[in-house]
């Protein structure tokens, strides 16, 4: 059987595998070494494309604009906007609770509810609003114009498309109680109903 690199690993390994010896006849030990091993590996290539490609970017922002002061305005109104997208959005998954999700719900839960207090008196997709203005304001705080309105349009797209295809399934759900919600508070995302 493969080492795991803390003997505590090993100890928890051990117990959980003299309490379950096998499942139709397959070793788990087998089972845990190639998920063990496959869970690692995934992992770390993970981390390292995020660093390679994110260190990456900031290397070249820096080496096309150089470090001038005459723009850090700029980016720090790029980090402002970062911050607050990213609070906005982590208030709208506090508010909703368990009625968050990443996915579009297609069928109604019975543990789905229809969120109108907190940050969603404000707007309907706060979530939605919070990750626009922090993508976008990543490439402001970049100084980097052309991703600025690349990012911009290609997330805007996004939630264009997304938002109706949501709302037509909420209508669903909630009927007149989300027609009257929507008709008074906006989408949060510039431009789209």
């Amino acid at each position: 059987m493969r080492a795991f690199p803390s003997p505590s690993a090993n100890v928890i390994l051990e117990a959980f595998l003299n309490q379950f010896r096998s499942i139709s006849g397959i070793e788990i030990a087998v089972i845990i070494e190639i998920l063990n091993y496959e869970a690692c590996r995934q992992l770390s290539q993970m981390f390292l494309a995020v660093i390679f490609f994110h260190s990456s970017e900031y290397v070249l922002a820096v080496a096309v604009h150089g470090r001038s002061k005459e723009y850090w305005w700029i980016s720090n109104f790029g980090l402002l906007m970062v911050i607050i997208g990213e609070i906005i959005r982590k208030m709208a998954i506090i508010t909703a609770g368990q009625s968050f999700t990443h996915l579009i719900k297609v069928h109604h839960e019975e543990s789905h509810k229809l969120i109108t207090h907190g940050v969603y008196r404000f707007m309907r997709h706060p979530s939605y609003c919070g990750f626009f203005v922090w993508s976008v304001g990543t490439q402001v705080m970049l100084c980097n114009p052309l991703s600025t309105i690349v990012f911009a349009l290609v997330v805007w797209r996004f939630f264009a498309k997304r938002i109706p295809y949501e709302e037509y399934f909420l209508r669903r759900f909630f009927g007149s109680e989300y027609e009257i919600y929507a008709q008074y508070v906006p989408s949060g995302v510039p431009f789209v109903k």
